[in-house]
């Protein structure tokens, strides 16, 4: 019996997800790299298991329907064979839906599941001759199943922003967004990018910030060799234009207070021309390593990479002109990257805990920057609790700083990135 060697990889990356609560991004990596696969293979495993992951309440709902038994209960392997080949039934186009049946029964009798096959095949083939609808309807509930968001999302949403624009951001969110690269301009020009990049077969476009590129988010990164020669990095539109709008100039000294993996920190390197001082901490030893190997990777020679709790004051740091604190926050304006991020349980003290780190970072950010120096807060997530509401508590605490501005990115309406951020002044 022949096994579809990607779809076999599909369901296995899909279990480390579930069950070993890994990330996506860092799994499929690790798979590319341990197998040998085809540009093809590597896109239609991306596409899987993307794709699983973002229609996956879609998906058990459509399940539900033809099983006795709640989804939870299936078997991991079978539960993972279902999912990927409903999706390829109901959400791509390009797939004979007999063929995502039968390698899906394959996958099933080849495991330690192999007395699940008959039922797999029932199911799916039940699908098949009856397909259930998702809900239409824009309640909470039907909104859930058919973009496939909790429901304390969607509320969160709708308290923030409304009914309507909540609807944009659920489409958006099942988009496959493009991913962006950075010229490093200390090794080479936009224009030499571009062009080397098109001579190597990377297909894109110039984004609206200059030195940034549009390309598939396909792209097999790590191993391209104009990554490894460190004439580009990643690093999504929304911080991009952030980063060109804090008037940043050459020669500053910057603190970067929660800095890995290091993008901003790269960028912020390119703004002042590669002159002056970037101080970059994290939390963690082995993400400052990260920020050390990017640096070297790209020729960067002003970061200066430390180990340090960004709640935590040190007068040893000295002040900076300016401080960027991109905070540890709910992610919910990158869950068209990281599905993932969707299905985590978040309690109310999570939450409460969440803010009161993100206002420790801020206050103690505060304290480094020199008077007419800037603070900039930042978020990937559209939630007022973690953004406006943060700054007007910074504010009513700090008479000695100004908001200058505040800037939300909307996926639906920006086309990058959900992303917050405001500049701050310190006047005295």
């Amino acid at each position: 019996m022949r096994i579809d060697i990607p779809r076999k990889i599909a369901v296995d990356i899909l279990l480390k997800i579930e069950f070993e609560k890994s990330y996506s991004n860092l799994t499929i990596s690790k798979y590319f790299n341990d197998n040998n696969l085809s540009g093809k293979d590597k896109a239609f495993i991306s596409a899987l298991v993307y794709g699983t992951l973002d229609r996956k309440i879609s998906i058990d709902y459509i399940i539900s329907k033809y099983i006795k038994t709640t989804v939870s209960k299936i078997k991991p392997i079978t539960r993972m064979a279902l999912r990927i080949a409903i999706f390829q039934i109901a959400f791509l186009d390009k797939i004979p839906p007999s063929a995502a049946v039968n390698e899906s029964v394959n996958i099933v009798k080849a495991s330690k599941e192999k007395f699940n096959a008959s039922f797999t095949n029932g199911v799916l083939r039940s699908y098949l001759r009856n397909p259930v609808e998702l809900p239409t309807g824009n309640d909470v509930r039907s909104l859930k199943f058919r973009y496939s968001c909790p429901e304390w999302i969607i509320n969160s949403f709708i308290n923030d922003f409304g009914e309507d624009t909540t609807v944009k951001l659920l489409e958006e969110s099942l988009k496959t967004p493009p991913m962006v690269l950075r010229a490093n301009t200390v090794k080479i020009s936009d224009n030499d990018l571009f062009e080397q990049l098109k001579i190597g077969g990377v297909n894109g476009e110039k984004g609206d910030i200059d030195g940034s590129f549009l390309v598939s988010s396909s792209l097999d990164v790590k191993n391209n060799p104009l990554y490894k020669k460190g004439y580009f990095y990643i690093e999504d539109l929304a911080s991009q234009k952030m980063l060109s709008q804090i008037g940043i100039k050459k020669g500053d000294r910057i603190l970067d207070t929660c800095s890995a993996p290091g993008g901003k920190s790269f960028t912020m390197s390119m703004l002042c021309q590669n002159e002056g001082e970037i101080v970059s901490l994290d939390l963690y030893e082995h993400r400052v390593e990260l920020i050390k190997n990017g640096a070297q990777r790209l020729g960067i020679n002003i970061i200066k990479p430390m180990v340090w709790d960004a709640t935590k004051f040190s007068k040893d740091l000295g002040l900076f002109d300016v401080v960027l604190c991109d905070v540890p926050c709910s992610g919910l304006g990158v869950i068209r990257r990281k599905p993932e991020i969707k299905y985590k349980e978040v309690s109310h003290e999570d939450m409460q805990k969440l803010l009161k780190t993100q206002e420790e970072i801020i206050n103690c950010s505060g304290d480094y920057v020199k008077p007419g120096g800037v603070l900039v807060y930042s978020t990937c997530t559209l939630s007022n609790s973690e953004n406006r509401l943060q700054i007007t508590a910074f504010l009513d605490k700090h008479p000695n700083y100004e908001l200058q501005y505040i800037s939300e990115f909307m996926p639906h309406i920006d086309g990058t990135d959900g992303f917050f951020f405001a500049k701050l002044k310190r006047t005295r």
